[in-house]
């Protein structure tokens, strides 16, 4: 295949899908991320990227509504000529018992979190089959594997999300076209320190063995590797990177 491969990486300007991003594009990359309406800091991220060598493109997108993920797509296909690589990373939490869950909190998350998935990967999926080559990689969560108290919503969304995965992966698997799920356990980002430092230490880090959150660049590496020619043979895969929180 001729040219620079392009990656776009939804919810790619906050923790995880920032450092996916700094990752591909220092593995040869030429990438976008995708940001939500209404993140008022978008160009202020781009340019603070820039100054630090980081060339990443920016895109709005509401994953949510399917019109304004294939208007997201067009605009990148025309600015970057191509996608060959998805992670679909964007993700939202409205955390709630069953009991105490409202209609709007369940549908936020199905909508964004799972209805997102499918809204960037089908129009994404047209250029990959015309090219004969593609990465899809889907970003899930230890606790779609294993349930977490309070997250029916968040848990439904990321199980059904390997689901997505498996299926796409048997129509695609003889054009050239990998789809994973990358389930991560609980990592240093911004959302997870700002759990109070008590409940960090007493009642998440004992549950997990390696005894410490992941980095986010440990599973920024991890898509790497997905989205390499090196790993033509990895499709249909869960691959947990939770530190030994969760072994299925």
């Amino acid at each position: 295949m001729d040219g620079q491969r392009v990656a776009v990486v939804t919810g790619g300007m906050g923790g995880l899908g920032e450092a996916i991003c700094a990752r591909l594009f220092h593995s040869g990359y030429r990438v976008a991320a995708t940001y939500s309406p209404g993140n008022q800091s978008a160009a202020e991220w781009v340019d603070v990227h820039k100054k630090e060598g980081l060339e990443i493109a920016a895109y709005m997108v509401d994953v949510s509504d399917y019109a304004s993920s294939e208007a997201a797509v067009r605009h990148i296909v025309s600015d970057m000529g191509r996608i060959d690589i998805l992670v679909n990373n964007a993700g939202i939490t409205r955390d709630a018992t069953l009991k105490k869950m409202s209609v709007d909190d369940w549908r936020a998350v199905l909508k964004t979190n799972l209805d997102g998935v499918f809204n960037m990967t089908k129009p994404v999926l047209h250029g990959m089959l015309e090219s004969g080559w593609g990465r899809i990689i889907n970003i899930s969560s230890v606790n779609g594997q294993k349930g977490a108290f309070g997250q029916v919503n968040y848990a439904a969304a990321k199980a059904g999300m390997h689901g997505f995965t498996k299926a796409l992966a048997l129509e695609v698997a003889n054009k050239g076209i990998t789809v994973n799920t990358i389930s991560p356990g609980y990592l240093r980002t911004k959302m997870v320190m700002k759990v109070p430092k008590d409940i960090l230490e007493t009642k998440i880090i004992p549950q997990i063995p390696v005894g410490r959150l992941g980095e986010p660049g440990e599973v920024a590496g991890l898509v790497a590797y997905l989205c390499s020619d090196e790993a033509a043979f990895v499709t249909g895969a869960n691959i947990a990177i939770n530190g030994g929180q969760h072994m299925q």
